[in-house]
């Protein structure tokens, strides 16, 4: 059973910053995947916020291009994404996702609370 772990969400004042980490246990990143980051605010749906493939190819949602960065280090099976100049709009619960191609597959995190004052 493939578990991942999220850490480093929290409280960040308009402007800051935050770098979300999803430790994957086994080693799932080896396996051909996309791995992704998903967020849902109160009363909406989830949402992709970044994805990344086993090849490096990226994809932003329109509302954080330029401000937030995904990234993967396969040999540690960790998925990071960096989170800069946060705005109120960007609070939510954040969710990161491994996507296996064979099968179909989907494990998601327990959810990380990232908030953002204004």
């Amino acid at each position: 059973q493939v578990q991942l772990v999220e850490s480093g969400g929290g409280l960040v004042q308009a402007g800051g910053s935050l770098r979300l980490s999803c430790a994957a246990s086994g080693s799932i990143f080896s396996i051909i995947n996309t791995v992704g980051w998903y967020r849902q605010a109160p009363g909406k749906q989830r949402q992709l916020v970044a994805s990344i493939t086993s090849g490096g190819r990226t994809n932003y949602a329109d509302s954080v291009k330029g401000r937030f960065t995904i990234s993967r280090d396969n040999a540690k099976n960790t998925m990071y994404l960096q989170m800069n100049s946060l705005k109120p709009e960007d609070t939510a619960v954040y969710y990161c996702n491994v996507h296996l191609l064979v099968g179909g597959y989907d494990y998601w995190g327990q959810g990380t609370q990232v908030t953002v004052s204004s």
